[in-house]
């Protein structure tokens, strides 16, 4: 059921759904809570789902032109105190993975377990930290060529084709993103700070779904992440976005990880 609550003046839209251990959806870049229309019908049987638009996505309002992780996080902090859940489950995806991190930094006694879907705790490199403020400075002049070719670069060749419709249909999605929300998100993700801590600190379940062909995060390096943070990994063969190219099989691995939290 789809609801609302009102943060800093900027109307928040967030949905739930099923009874049981509370699992919090966090969607990415680009994308907004439909993202999880594959998922949320499986693992609603057995658990809570709470699904959120992050600010200036989907339904939900923008808040200025920087998109923290810690004020994205607030927003999950608003949305659970409405929904008087003390603790959850949170799933991730790119972005959302980042501010999942930046929630359980703050509020870890409220985490029973955090998958990175696609994401890292690692901070942007300087060359990525470049390429996100160029983007800014290039998109309001090309919005909708930018939102085309950031999605296209999620996937492979292969993945272009084979799942030609189900991107098509993410992209019209994104393309709904206001410009205010893409450069808002984009100045958050390029500050965000370094939060491998927050993995090693904490005793909460912990685990990173890796693509070996992710166009976004490099495979070895996910790998190192997970080693050195005593991290579990569930690795896919196919890139970025598991929740088109792996729906079965994510599924699968989101149900196994909910189990043991």
């Amino acid at each position: 059921m789809q609801k609302s609550l009102t943060f800093k003046n900027a109307t928040i839209s967030f949905s739930d759904q099923g009874t049981g251990t509370a699992v919090v959806l966090i969607h990415g870049f680009l994308e907004n809570a439909t993202m999880w229309k594959n998922v949320v019908p499986e693992i609603s049987k057995r658990n809570r789902i709470v699904t959120i638009d992050l600010l200036g996505h989907g339904k939900t309002d923008c808040l200025g032109y920087v998109h923290s992780m810690e004020l994205f996080a607030e927003t999950i902090a608003a949305v659970l105190k409405e929904l008087r859940i003390r603790k959850c489950i949170l799933v991730g995806h790119s972005l959302g993975g980042y501010i999942a991190l930046a929630f359980a930094e703050k509020h870890p006694q409220k985490v029973k377990g955090l998958c990175l879907m696609n994401a890292t705790s690692n901070e942007d490199t300087l060359e990525r930290k470049a390429s996100r403020l160029r983007a800014n400075k290039m998109i309001a002049n090309n919005f909708r060529n930018m939102v085309r070719m950031s999605f296209a670069n999620l996937f492979g060749p292969k993945s272009k084709t084979i799942f030609k419709e189900e991107i098509e249909l993410a992209v019209l999605e994104a393309l709904q993103t206001p410009m205010q929300g893409y450069i808002a998100a984009q100045e958050g993700m390029q500050l965000r700070k370094n939060r491998n801590h927050v993995l090693t600190d904490n005793s909460f379940k912990k685990l990173l779904i890796i693509g070996k062909k992710d166009p976004v995060l490099d495979f070895e390096t996910s790998l190192d992440e997970a080693e050195k943070t005593n991290s579990a990994i569930v690795v896919f063969e196919n890139g970025h976005m598991p929740h088109i190219e792996n729906k079965l099989a994510l599924n699968d691995a989101l149900k196994e990880f909910i189990k043991i939290c």
